[in-house]
């Protein structure tokens, strides 16, 4: 048996050639253009010499030429490496040298001028099915990345089934915002996009008013983001932009406070649907349903994915909180060249997520926090997502991270990181403390209260505690 990941774009060139897959401010590309583009870039690497499972780094922001080298490194059967175009010099070399990539593209002039001076367009490579497409590198928010090998049935799979189950249709305009160097954007904006023969809304770059202008140029239907992107696009001014399009919000990354979640369905008129997927999954897992969902839920399982909280099987509630543990079609095949760390996150076909959670009774699972997040004060165990959705309630709280800093006395002791909101008046630390009591038990509420212009985050949204941590 034979498949290709490429194949979803030939098929749905075959079927439309003349929609468009994507479209920007300055250029629009229809299915029948990116096929052949994709082709001829396919061809370019062939006649260079590169092999079926030769590594390709692509190093790229959000540009068309992104898709035309993704899909053309994935027909001549080689293996994709996004690499972020923020990284450093040293963080780029690290991701090229560990992948073993052949070829580093990081100019989409050098796509332009490959596909030109290539004479033919290649076929669609006859791969296998558990073949690596992907090495997708973790965010590294606790460590070195690893090289998340994603095969190209996993990452079909991952998109076909979120997709469906997300209630996407080929009409579907879906605005690709997101990174597509990162697993949320890739799988979810340009993977299922393609796999469904709907259009995409590209922006380079996020910025509240360009992806404002964007979704009212577009008629875009579908917006996938994180909590920060909500929060900007929340706090901008709509205009007169038509956005009467606009039907429904995917919410994934880090998980959305609540108070967003309600503040933006009532400004937009839409739903959001949270969801749960990690770079070991092809940002896929769980989702909220149309019509069924749990707000601060990350939703049910998708079809033809396991789970089970550890320690807590059989237990309902937040009281049986033990660490998320996956099995299905959507895990990864193993990290790239570290069987050390594939053997201590994939157990008897278990992929431990290091997330801590808890499922209700109705069958909906919520993630608690990242174990390693956990404060321990005392012997109590503290989630600093709980402290924080009651920060992100303060009405001069823009944002709010919470952490442990070593104790003598209790172990640890809690501190809050906090960003005020535009033109707010700073609260004193005594205030904040108090506020979280009213809403929580004293042994969970911050005793230090920082304020700061923003927070460290990296490319998906995800504070990055660990920086914080070295100053806390």
């Amino acid at each position: 048996m034979v498949f290709n990941l490429a194949t979803t774009l030939s098929e749905s060139a075959l079927s439309h050639p003349g929609k468009y897959v994507c479209r920007t401010a300055e250029r629009d590309i229809t299915y029948a253009e990116l096929d052949e583009l994709a082709g001829r870039f396919a061809a370019a690497l062939l006649a260079e010499g590169l092999e079926r499972g030769d590594r390709v780094a692509v190093q790229l922001p959000n540009v068309p030429e992104f898709l035309v080298a993704y899909y053309g490194i994935l027909k001549a059967g080689c293996v994709v490496v996004p690499v972020n175009p923020l990284l450093t010099e040293p963080e780029t070399a690290y991701m090229i040298g560990h992948s073993g990539a052949r070829k580093h593209i990081d100019d989409a002039e050098d796509v332009v001028s490959l596909c030109a001076a290539a004479k033919y367009a290649a076929d669609v490579a006859a791969t296998n099915p558990q073949d690596t497409a992907v090495i997708i590198y973790t965010s590294g928010t606790t460590g070195r990345p690893k090289g998340a090998e994603l095969s190209h049935f996993q990452l079909y799979m991952s998109c076909t089934v979120a997709s469906e189950t997300f209630g996407a249709m080929p009409e579907d305009v879906t605005l690709a915002a997101l990174p597509l160097f990162h697993i949320y954007g890739l799988s979810c904006s340009l993977n299922s996009v393609v796999r469904y023969g709907s259009t995409m809304s590209l922006v380079r770059k996020f910025e509240a008013g360009a992806v404002l202008d964007a979704m009212a140029r577009h008629g875009v239907t579908i917006s996938l983001g994180v909590p920060t992107m909500y929060h900007a696009l929340l706090m901008a001014d709509v205009g007169d932009r038509d956005l009467s399009a606009f039907r429904v919000a995917s919410c994934g990354g880090a998980p959305m406070p609540k108070a967003l979640i309600e503040g933006f369905e009532q400004k937009f008129g839409v739903t959001v649907l949270e969801g749960f997927g990690m770079s070991e999954t092809g940002a896929a897992g769980f989702v909220n349903r149309p019509g069924a969902r749990r707000v601060g839920s990350i939703g049910m399982p998708l079809w033809g994915v396991q789970a089970r909280i550890a320690g807590a099987e059989g237990l309902t509630g937040p009281d049986h909180v033990g660490e998320l543990l996956m099995k299905g079609h959507v895990v990864m095949t193993g990290y790239h060249d570290d069987p050390e760390a594939t053997g201590q996150t994939l157990v008897d076909g278990w992929l431990h997520t290091g997330d801590l959670g808890y499922v209700d009774e109705d069958g909906f699972y919520y993630i608690v926090d990242r174990i390693k997040d956990m404060i321990i004060r005392g012997g109590f165990n503290v989630y600093p997502r709980e402290v924080e959705e009651v920060l992100y309630r303060h009405p001069a709280i823009r944002e709010a991270a919470v952490l442990g800093r070593p104790d003598e006395r209790l172990g640890e002791e809690i501190v809050a990181v906090i960003v005020l909101k535009p033109d707010a008046s700073e609260p004193a630390a005594d205030e904040v403390i108090e506020f979280c009591r009213t809403s929580l038990a004293a042994y969970k509420c911050p005793r230090e209260v920082r304020f700061v212009a923003q927070l460290p985050r990296n490319a998906s949204g995800k504070v990055l505690k660990r920086e914080l941590r070295q100053v806390a």
